[in-house]
């Protein structure tokens, strides 16, 4: 019983420790964390982001009463402090109770615009309670480190002043946690999923044996053993269609489309493995096709299925295509972890590819494009360097999703045309980049395009694309009207909230339907490639059933994936 009683007394003087300012602010953020933003939120996740709103809130109100006392402004009387708490309290109470009864209707508004289904409940209480336990793990650590600070500005203001010693103790302390955190928690976990990561990659596939053919990669013919393609360069090799299944859709002859691909294991460093996937794609005989295609692909090795499958269908599977993997963790943790392995390794395949290329005669050679989704894509842009190619230029590039660090993308989109919105800008005439969404592009199809053909399929609901560290102080320029098809209109701006929400927006950006979010849809990508690289000979109609025949198997595809594994890197 004594136990329970000082378990009780501790927890009630925690709690009347607890700053008022501190907590109004608290609920202001975390009332503005239930609002919308761009992609709908489980109880769980909301839950974990209203907790740390509310614990940021805190923050600034334990900020705000520390300045005030160090300006030495006057403090209101007992009286009036007592009034206004009392009141505030009411008021904090109201607005939580105000923005929990709308948070379902706020999620729905995001549901519907994506086709889905709308939810009967946003689960209020389990919310709130995930939040408080959010909440006082934040606290806890918080309070730790400022008893971790008073402990050494004590020992040390015995020989120095007070305000430096307490200055040293926030230095020694910020750098005691980040030592810790740095190298005890997160190396270690890196190291773990590391090895994780690397184990899953190596998995052999039942339902993906090695290819018989010896024009395939990874056969028994092949430079590149099959072990050593890692489990994402296996299903590129082994997926996308044959040409006996487009030559049966088109009712046209069709080639066998060329996949290259070359994993991590493959060789020691990314030039080695860059050579061999040259010699590999020289071997299948790539160079003679009328289109050569150099992907990047994401974190993971993974290749989006969505976005080839309709370029080697347009093609009649005259199309060769070449990919070598970098890293074997997902994109949020290569980007984290690895961020130099993807741009060299990109740099290293292109240059490869590019300096062969050039070698031959200009009118039996392919055309030569780009291509990378997420993290890809800003990778293929580091490819290739202006000039480089500039006597010798590519035919174009499609970069779908392109993350807010993509430097290319972020240069064109702050130079967009006055009046063209930033979910989808307009760039000048048109003439060299263009930008599609499930809509198609924003010029029309028959404007004419320079030498250089560059295309970015984005959405208006990828948080990967649009996310901006300065969202926290000032409102998004794609929040402005008019607002992108799948943009919630009951998304506001808050201050710090806004940026919090869009960040846990990009963890969970493939978990949308496809057609939303950071999940391409073929569809799409048919428009995009019809773009990129000049295809003549479809009719619309035509071009119709392609959409509904490669939607419809991805779709199909999604479902039987559903529940995949957690390792999997969807373009994230």
């Amino acid at each position: 019983m004594s136990v329970v009683k000082n378990l009780v007394w501790l927890i009630r003087r925690q709690m009347l420790s607890l700053s008022g300012v501190g907590l109004m602010l608290g609920v202001l953020f975390f009332a503005a964390a239930l609002t919308p933003t761009l992609v709908p939120r489980s109880y769980l996740t909301q839950g974990a982001l209203a907790g740390a709103c509310f614990a940021i809130g805190y923050a600034a109100g334990i900020l705000w009463r520390w300045l005030w006392h160090y300006l030495e402004l006057p403090e209101p009387s007992a009286r009036v402090r007592s009034t206004a708490n009392v009141l505030v309290a009411m008021g904090c109470l109201l607005v939580v109770i105000i923005y929990l009864r709308r948070a379902a209707e706020w999620q729905n508004s995001i549901r519907a615009v994506m086709k889905m289904a709308p939810v009967e409940t946003a689960h209020p209480l389990k919310v709130c309670v995930i939040a408080l336990i959010t909440f006082v793990v934040l606290l806890a650590l918080a309070r730790l480190f400022v008893l971790v600070v008073r402990f050494l500005a004590a020992r040390k203001g015995r020989v120095i002043p007070r305000k430096i010693a307490n200055v040293l103790g926030v230095l020694v302390a910020t750098l005691l946690f980040w030592s810790i955190a740095n190298n005890l928690l997160i190396r270690t976990t890196f190291r773990a999923l590391d090895s994780s990561f690397r184990e899953f990659d190596a998995l052999l596939e039942p339902e993906r044996p090695q290819p018989t053919a010896p024009a395939k990669t990874g056969s028994a013919a092949s430079l590149v053993k099959w072990n050593e393609l890692g489990r994402a360069g296996r299903e590129f090799v082994a997926s996308g269609p044959t040409a006996a299944e487009i030559s049966a859709f088109t009712g046209r002859p069709a080639q066998e489309p060329v996949r290259v691909y070359v994993g991590l294991g493959a060789r020691d460093t990314a030039q080695a493995r860059a050579r061999l996937a040259l010699d590999e794609l020289k071997r299948q005989h790539g160079f003679e096709r009328s289109i050569l295609i150099v992907i990047t692909p994401t974190g993971t090795g993974w290749i989006d299925p969505a976005a080839m499958g309709p370029v080697e269908y347009l093609h009649h599977g005259d199309v060769a295509s070449v990919a070598m993997q970098y890293s074997y963790l997902n994109s949020p943790l290569s980007l984290l972890f690895q961020p130099e392995y993807g741009a060299e390794a990109s740099r290293a395949l292109f240059s490869e590819i590019y300096g062969y290329w050039t070698m031959l005669p200009r009118d039996k050679r392919p055309k030569l494009y780009l291509h990378g989704l997420s993290l890809g894509a800003m990778n293929s842009e580091k490819s290739a360097e202006l000039f480089e190619t500039i006597g010798d230029p590519i035919a174009g590039a499609l970069w779908s999703g392109p993350p807010f660090e993509s430097r290319i993308w972020r240069s064109v989109t702050a130079n967009r045309n006055e009046g063209s919105p930033a979910w989808l800008p307009e760039f000048r005439d048109g003439r060299f980049v263009r930008f599609m969404n499930q809509n198609g592009p924003t010029v029309r199809p028959d404007a004419p395009w320079g030498a250089l053909r560059v295309v970015y399929l984005q959405y208006a609901s990828d948080a990967i694309v649009l996310f901006d560290y300065r969202d926290a102080f000032r409102s998004p320029a794609w929040m402005n009207a008019p607002r992108g098809p799948d943009v919630s209109r009951e998304l506001r701006w808050y201050p710090v909230v806004t940026m919090l929400q869009l960040a846990l927006d990009m963890a969970v950006a493939t978990n949308t339907p496809m057609g939303f979010g950071h999940v391409y849809a073929p569809e799409h990508y048919v428009d995009a490639w019809v773009a990129v690289t000049d295809v003549q000979d479809w009719s619309a109609d035509a071009l119709a059933r392609l959409k509904d025949h490669l939607g419809a198997a991805a779709r199909k595809a999604a479902e039987r994936n559903a529940d995949d594994n957690p390792y999997a890197d969807r373009g994230g």
